[in-house]
């Protein structure tokens, strides 16, 4: 089997970024929702049902585009059948582990706060990077410090000691773990087809989240429905759309750009957040996401220097 990766051409790269920022705002405006659907249902179901949600919805258009396939790609598709099916299943994995993670973290803090936290999984991925062989860049020290920093400042009250609450350490875990969602995807998206392994992956994170969600939570039907409109909006926009096209994108996009397009999303959670649930942040607390957004800024750019010099 051929996986040679071919070379993206600029279109193809301004087309993912534009995808990037519609899917940034889309994930940074689905936060109001994920915390109004747990008004209705806990975490794991809400989790479970968007993501199945999200892999269904993406079904007819899988089998419209094949249709129009030519035949000589539907059996190179075929022929990697395997690898899709392993990359949907180690992405689910992760992609089930960081957005419950999340889920949680919404129960305990502001979607403000949770916005920004995640955030920094610009900054773990690289460090993440450096231990399956990427190389380490020296800024990322420089970034780290920021984060911390920013981190502390934004989470730890003036006169208290040094103590996350939990909402706080649930972003930080979920930030984390999104950085092995995206060096999964990173991985093999240049490799099968985008839009399969995303419905391969919402279909896997879906099942693990509604096996424990009958465990643990046992929502009623009638719960289910009344938190419609949330489970839509991050059903078919959230996870149907905005990962969809984190994964088309990933595949043509500059990785480094594409980090720095996709933490927009904390911006954008802010913003929807103060505009449609009256959330504010306090001066402190603004001034501890502007250190942890100038830290997820300065990870990027030495790259974007690079890159710059080679055009």
């Amino acid at each position: 089997m051929n996986n040679e990766v071919m070379p993206s051409t600029r279109r193809q790269q301004a087309v993912s970024y534009i995808l990037l920022v519609i899917g940034a705002f889309i994930w940074g405006s689905a936060f109001i929702f994920q915390k109004k659907g747990m008004d209705y249902i806990g975490p794991l179901a809400f989790n479970g049902i968007r993501n199945l949600m999200g892999s269904f919805v993406l079904i007819p258009f899988i089998l419209i585009s094949d249709k129009r396939k030519p035949k000589e790609e539907l059996e190179k598709e075929k022929s990697s059948r395997k690898l899709l099916i392993k990359a949907g299943v180690i992405c689910g994995v992760f992609l089930a582990a960081a957005s419950t993670v999340q889920q949680y973290a919404l129960k305990y803090t502001s979607t403000g706060k949770v916005g920004f936290i995640t955030t920094l999984y610009i900054i773990f991925v690289p460090i993440v990077g450096v231990f399956i062989g990427k190389r380490f860049r020296p800024v990322l020290w420089i970034s780290a410090v920021l984060a911390i920093v920013g981190l502390y400042v934004l989470c730890i009250k003036k006169g208290e000691g040094f103590s996350l609450v939990l909402g706080d350490w649930l972003a930080l875990a979920c930030a984390f773990l999104f950085a092995f969602q995206i060096l999964s995807l990173d991985k093999f998206t240049p490799l099968v087809n985008p839009v399969k392994l995303a419905s391969i992956e919402f279909f896997v994170c879906g099942v693990i989240c509604c096996v424990l969600m009958f465990i643990f939570e046992k929502p009623t039907l009638s719960a289910v429905l009344s938190a419609y409109i949330p489970l839509l909006y991050a059903g078919l926009l959230s996870t149907g759309v905005a990962y969809t096209f984190q994964a088309v994108a990933q595949k043509h996009a500059n990785p480094v750009m594409a980090s720095l397009i996709m933490s927009l999303e904390s911006v954008f959670c802010v913003l929807t957040g103060w505009a449609l649930l009256h959330e504010t942040l306090t001066p402190r607390e603004t001034v501890g996401c502007i250190i942890i957004f100038i830290g997820v800024i300065i990870t990027q750019l030495p790259d974007l220097k690079k890159k710059k010099a080679t055009e």
